[in-house]
């Protein structure tokens, strides 16, 4: 049976009683050891740390609006071999659901983790949160939280979430063992805790917490920013299509791409041991440039950069969670997941598929229907 209970927030300390709640978890028979996204000592960062020893948990921050890795790859890592010991891993939405992902493509386990998802209010790119949190980045967590629960922009000093978060109609994790609730709540008196499988009910019933219900007001709130955001995707779709729909426009898109690659290492959901771009496949000659050049008078350097994309969203498109790491990785600013959300999005929907959304449903590509697209191979 599924338990709700609260985390009480002592003295308005939000980070200081999540803290002490996965201090208890860390604390129960099963969990080993927690990955959990802290504060850096060395950098005003927060980063994915895997943390054995509670009193190493001062730092912890699941709330902070900073989202510099999609984790998915970190548990794929941490699971693709059995570890020999359980784990509970606090995520976003988007990182869970990019590890189903993972999972259906066999680069990750379930068996040894415990999946703890946290409402996601949204986070910044990586220019812009060092530009916001100067040098109190808890704080500034905080203030960040209080002003978008409380119905206030969450723009703040001029500077406002990611693209791939305003457009995320995914605040609340769908395939969490336990979830963090923070919509619809006054979250100076308590944060909600609700177990989603019966893992999750084993490691609540170890925790000493007040059970409760959910507020009437927290649907309304969660339904009131997948409205708000669903407009911005909508517009993003609609802004995307105008802006690549011939392959003019879409060389124009892509113009200043250097082929550093940092979209696909930055990708949650693409695990290719070995990338064909970086193979010797187009490690062309130095002559074959010139005869290309003779043939056009000008070529643009370095060249491949428009199939390397379009060889990327034939790869990725039906696995694309639209977390925003392929643009928040980008040295040159290049709305990279914009096109790959819209393309994903058509994609997605061709398939009658949902990335992440269920660990049940097989990936497109794995699938064969002699039903499916009659009218594109001409059988009726």
């Amino acid at each position: 049976m599924a338990i709700t209970a609260k985390i009480d927030v002592k003295d308005k300390d939000i980070l200081g009683s999540l803290q002490g709640f996965f201090k208890n978890i860390l604390e129960t028979d099963e969990i080993q050891s927690l990955l959990v996204p802290q504060h850096l000592p060395m950098k005003n960062m927060v980063m994915p740390t895997l943390v054995t020893d509670p009193n190493h948990l001062n730092g912890v921050d699941p709330l902070s609006p900073a989202f510099p890795i999609n984790a998915a790859k970190i548990v794929s890592r941490l699971t693709r071999k059995p570890m020999g010991a359980k784990f509970a891993a606090v995520l976003r939405p988007c990182e869970i659901r990019a590890f189903v992902e993972l999972v259906k493509l066999k680069q990750g386990r379930t068996e040894e983790v415990i999946l703890i998802g946290v409402d996601c209010l949204g986070a910044f790119q990586n220019k812009d949160y060092f530009q916001l949190v100067g040098h109190n980045a808890a704080e500034s967590t905080v203030v960040f939280h209080e002003n978008v629960l409380r119905g206030k922009s969450t723009e703040i000093e001029g500077l406002d979430l990611a693209p791939a978060c305003k457009a995320c109609e995914y605040p609340v994790a769908d395939n969490a063992d336990i979830l963090i609730g923070l919509y619809g709540l006054d979250i100076d008196q308590f944060l909600l805790v609700q177990s989603q499988t019966e893992a999750g009910d084993q490691i609540l019933k170890q925790i000493n917490l007040s059970t409760t219900e959910a507020p009437r007001a927290r649907q309304d709130a969660i339904n009131a920013v997948i409205t708000q955001r669903t407009k911005y995707r909508d517009d993003m779709y609609a802004r995307t299509r105008d802006a690549t729909d011939s392959l003019e426009k879409m060389s124009s898109y892509f113009a200043t791409c250097v082929n550093c690659y940092n979209c696909r290492v930055a990708c949650p959901v693409c695990y290719c041991k070995e990338c064909v771009f970086v193979t010797d496949v187009f490690n062309h000659d130095p002559s074959q440039y010139l005869q290309w050049a003779n043939r056009k008078g000008i070529i643009k350097m370095p060249t491949d950069t428009l199939f390397y994309h379009l060889t990327r969203l034939a790869h990725m498109s039906t696995a694309c969670v639209g977390c925003g790491q392929c643009s928040n990785a980008c040295p040159n600013d290049i709305p990279v997941m914009e096109l790959f959300r819209t393309i994903a999005h058509d994609t997605q929907k061709a398939f009658d598929y949902e990335a992440g959304k269920s660990i049940e449903q097989e990936p497109p590509l794995s699938v064969f229907r002699e039903d499916e697209f009659a009218e594109v191979v001409g059988i009726n």
